[in-house]
């Protein structure tokens, strides 16, 4: 293997739970809830799915179902999805829903897996490129730079920014390129059989992941080392991207 492709969330990355998602905001904005309404609050939110990165929800309404289906399009789509299910559950501050979205993309509330910085340091070692191929609406590098695992990641390829989400193949092809590897020598690495699955269409090899708590999986990405050695790169001549 000439290259690994890894997911964001409930791969290299945990977002912090709901219950402390809320707090954080809530704290910030200077508001307090009784703490029995703050925990009933916190499960309603968990219950729509609003939190990125976190639970989906138990129940999209049928007239939310189109746009959740294309979130990770778009900034804006992706905005309006969230803030939209999290508005389904009332706030004592309607202003406390834009925070909540903002406060998802702060650094603070991300945490590596226990075993992500080993994984990715001995990568970097071994000449092995490494890229992060998120279905996403927001610039994750932060929390990579914030966290110290930047050095390791030589490039990010976002949904957002494309246009397109996983498991379509064109983002996995566009990561490949950007490696100057084939394929066929690249490991997809991710928590959704669904969407990190498609990179298997282009040849790629994929192993998958539990998308747990960070206390609960230290040491799910350590196999990786043992599936990747370094290869000859192959000229990438075939699946390159459009345009």
């Amino acid at each position: 293997m000439a290259a690994v492709l890894f997911d964001f969330s409930g791969t290299l990355f945990r977002v912090e739970s709901t219950e402390s998602w809320l707090r954080a905001v809530l704290d910030e904005a200077g508001r307090d809830l009784p703490e029995p309404e703050l925990r009933e609050t916190a499960r309603a939110l968990e219950a729509v799915g609003a939190l990125p990165g976190g639970a989906a929800p138990l129940r999209v309404p049928e007239e939310a179902a189109g746009l959740w289906a294309r979130r990770d399009e778009s900034a804006e789509l992706h905005r309006a999805a969230y803030t939209g299910m999290s508005r389904r559950v009332p706030l004592p501050d309607p202003d406390l829903h834009e925070a909540l979205y903002a406060r998802h993309m702060s650094p603070a509330a991300w945490t590596p897996y226990p075993d992500a910085p080993k994984v990715l340091r001995t990568l970097r070692e071994r000449g092995v490129g490494v890229a992060v191929v998120s279905n996403i609406g927001w610039d994750l590098r932060p929390v990579f730079r914030a966290h110290g695992l930047d050095a390791f990641v030589d490039a990010y390829v976002l949904s957002y920014e494309h246009g397109v989400q996983k498991p379509d193949a064109r983002l996995f092809s566009t990561a490949c390129a950007a490696l100057g590897t084939d394929p066929r020598d690249a490991l997809m690495v991710g928590d959704s059989r669904e969407a990190d699955g498609g990179a298997a269409a282009l040849g790629c090899r994929v192993h998958f992941v539990d998308h747990l708590p960070v206390d609960d999986r230290p040491d799910a990405l350590l196999p990786v080392l043992g599936l990747v050695r370094p290869a000859p790169r192959r000229r990438p001549d075939v699946h390159r991207p459009p345009g």
